[in-house]
């Protein structure tokens, strides 16, 4: 009798860790602690400079890992970052950070009517103002792209 008590107590403290650990896992990549974009759940609209002026670009954050932080970057010009939503699917149980984004003239960003601002040297240019304010490093960034978005 004594022996079965201890199993099952045995097994009801192992069991408790593992929910523990997973909690815990899961909290951290969930865990916005200290992040500005919090009450905006992960979007930020971030300010772009070019030779027309200055508008702004949508992002949005899922997740939360300083080692593993993808810029997901869709095809166009003047595609949407939705096709990319299947990400969603996998990257959180991968426990990637992972961030769309809707280029100038695209979705949730400015649209200026401006044809002069579309083109490859001034997107890339961009992509690193992106980059810049998102706090993506050489030593964490990676960079998803498709189509015009891989040029």
């Amino acid at each position: 009798m004594k022996s079965i008590f201890s199993a099952c107590t045995f097994l009801l403290l192992f069991c408790s860790i593992q929910s523990n650990l997973a909690i815990a896992s899961s909290v951290s990549y969930f865990d916005n602690h200290g992040r500005k974009d919090i009450q905006s759940g992960g979007v930020r609209m971030i300010p772009i400079k070019t030779s027309k002026g200055t508008f702004r670009v949508w992002t949005k954050r899922i997740g939360n890992n300083p080692a593993i932080k993808v810029l997901l970057l869709h095809g166009g010009p003047g595609i949407t970052h939705e096709y990319l939503e299947g990400f969603d699917a996998y990257f959180p149980g991968a426990g990637i950070e992972y961030y769309y984004y809707d280029q100038l003239g695209s979705a949730y960003s400015d649209q200026p009517d401006v044809p002069e601002l579309v083109n490859l040297s001034r997107y890339v240019e961009e992509v690193e103002q992106v980059r810049k304010a998102l706090k993506l490093n050489p030593s964490n960034f990676y960079l998803y792209g498709q189509s015009w978005g891989a040029c």
